[in-house]
């Protein structure tokens, strides 16, 4: 007996089983199939990506619609589009040898109105984003009060991209007797609300450990300076050279930077984010999937979408914002029972971030050294020894043989071997014949609670709130002015007219230099390091163009001088520990 076919499931969808070549059922499958199909019961299943979730509520509610009547009776929603075409095309090859039974997806950037027409001719199953399927019932155009299914995928990730109140919106408009089908990778406060609130008695199935990581995926960090981080990211790339990864930043901005700066530097590959039109993103992920985009620079939103075997490597460029967010990074790599490194590249400043994570997946990290040119031009040769070793031989150049032997008979075979792999390893070579060690000491207190006191730059600069900034617009432009990472700038602190923000103190000239003649819309922006200010006043203070009882040239002049003093105290003042804690919970 096929143990698929143990496991409950109809001849029509075995037979697409067999048909897609699968063999074993997953943890997850083997849990939750058996209940979905002979009980009507509320669910709540936690187990990683790539576990095969999708199969395992997929064959349950293909099993229990009724493909001869055209209501639409379950409802699966996903956070991203490219969730939602994954799982829609999955469903529809396990429904395939079952007639009038038909599945359609609903999610933005395709027309709404063609999504309708589809509904309207019959989808006993609709997959749905959560923010068009709430347009579309806003217009009347799909009706989901007689559904007798609801599947949450990705639940944790659908909360942490803030469709709560879309979620509760379209669960009010389905019966209260449906069962609710929850399924996730972790297990955070807000899925244990949502599942308290819309669920009856669940039953919980967990696959491993909540919150953590698969067993397959090893964790390595490395620590860099901040302005080393891209430096690294390429010599981590060159030291794996059959390295097929998806690289994880944390805004869409420096997604597409870093895939543009790769791009450049001679590397396959591209950028993934949700500025993209849904065709560019088809194109990337088909060209992913190929192989012929080796290394795919992702947002964590866009990535959600990513269902792509063999990924050798996950590299977080930036740590999350949301540390439960690593778990889902990580679980790109290290599916099928296959073996995954997930690597981050991180400034001593976040280290106890790596703690912070390593609490969560259970899991601990290895500290690794970025690797010498020295190392990285080893390894490319003997890679490249192994390939000629593997590569099969063309006869087709057997004609050609007597002419190259002819061009060549001067060589002996040692003279040959080294003019053969000169060409390859002179390019490494001469890349990194100068290069300097990227990696960054740590000790303990590094990896425990470390301050950047002693280290960081404190700048007041005469723009603020008046023109149009709060801190994070500010901190990106900082960014883009000074060409600088955003772990490089820190505590950006935006008053009215004015701000704060720090940086190494390694970067003090170039921010001097960089605001020294800075004109922002044809207004002077002037850059000066901040003073303690109980040993001299802003009144006393005139160095830099200061204030001493007169205006500045670019009109600038603090309202409130008391108040502007205060904001410059140093962390033994009251509104120094004030400001530090707003700043703390923004950043």
């Amino acid at each position: 007996m096929n143990k698929f076919e143990a496991l409950g499931l109809g001849e029509a969808v075995i037979k697409a089983v067999e048909d897609m070549g699968f063999e074993t059922p997953s943890e997850v499958q083997e849990k939750a199939i058996p209940i979905l199909l002979n009980e009507d019961t509320d669910i709540v299943a936690l187990a990683q990506t790539g576990t095969g979730k999708t199969a395992a509520f997929g064959f349950p509610l293909i099993e229990k619609v009724d493909s001869s009547s055209r209501i639409t009776q379950g409802l699966i929603l996903s956070p991203t589009r490219e969730l939602c075409l994954q799982i829609t095309n999955e469903l529809k090859n396990y429904s395939k040898f079952i007639p009038g039974l038909h599945t359609v997806a609903i999610y933005g950037g395709a027309s709404i109105s063609d999504q309708a027409k589809q509904i309207k001719r019959g989808a006993q199953i609709i997959v749905a984003t959560p923010g068009r399927m709430q347009d579309m019932i806003n217009r009347k155009m799909v009706d989901i009060s007689n559904i007798g299914y609801c599947v949450l995928d990705e639940a944790d990730e659908m909360l942490n991209m803030g469709f709560y109140e879309d979620i509760n919106a379209i669960l009010s408009h389905t019966p209260k007797e449906k069962n609710t089908w929850l399924f996730s990778a972790t297990m955070p406060k807000e899925v244990s609300t949502i599942a308290k609130r819309f669920m009856s008695a669940p039953v919980e199935i967990t696959v491993g450990h909540k919150n953590t990581g698969s067993k397959n995926v090893s964790h390595e960090y490395y620590v860099v300076n901040s302005r080393d981080r891209y430096a690294a990211l390429k010599r981590l790339a060159d030291a794996n050279p059959d390295i097929f990864s998806v690289i994880f930043c944390r805004t869409k901005r420096d997604t597409q930077k870093v895939a543009e700066n790769l791009i450049e530097d001679g590397y396959n590959a591209a950028a993934l984010h949700g500025d993209l039109s849904q065709n560019q993103r088809d194109l990337v992920m088909k060209s992913f999937r190929n192989r012929q985009i080796q290394m795919l620079v992702a947002t964590d939103v866009a990535a959600r979408g990513i269902d792509v075997d063999n990924v050798t490597h996950v590299i977080n460029y930036q740590l999350p914002d949301e540390i439960e967010t690593y778990t889902h990074r990580s679980g790109r790599t290290g599916r099928a029972g296959k073996s995954g490194v997930s690597m981050v590249i991180v400034s001593k400043s976040e280290l106890r971030k790596i703690k912070s994570v390593e609490r969560i997946i259970k899991k601990s990290f290895e500290k690794k050294e970025i690797p010498s040119g020295e190392e990285i031009c080893q390894i490319q040769l003997f890679h490249l020894a192994s390939d000629i070793k593997k590569s099969e031989i063309n006869h087709e150049i057997d004609s050609y043989l007597p002419s190259i032997n002819e061009v060549l008979e001067e060589f002996t075979k040692e003279e040959l071997i080294k003019k053969f792999f000169s060409v390859e390893f002179s390019r490494f070579h001469n890349y990194y014949k100068k290069s300097r060690d990227l990696n960054t000491s740590v000790n303990d207190r590094d990896r425990g609670e470390y301050t950047s006191n002693g280290n960081s730059t404190r700048y007041f600069i005469n723009v603020g709130e008046k023109d149009g900034f709060d801190w994070m617009t500010l901190k990106d432009f900082l960014k883009d002015a000074l060409s600088l990472g955003s772990d490089s700038l820190t505590r950006v602190d935006v008053k009215e007219s004015f701000s704060f923000f720090n940086t190494n103190t390694e970067d003090k000239e170039k921010v001097l230099e960089v605001f020294e003649d800075f004109k922002l819309q044809g207004r002077n922006v002037n850059v000066e390091i901040s003073k303690d200010s109980r040993r001299r006043s802003p009144k006393r203070r005139n160095e830099g163009g200061g204030y001493k009882g007169k205006r500045r040239s670019d009109g600038f002049k603090p309202k409130n001088k008391k108040r502007f003093d205060s904001y410059n105290k140093d962390d033994r003042g009251n509104n120094g520990r004030r400001d530090r804690r707003k700043r703390s919970d923004r950043n």
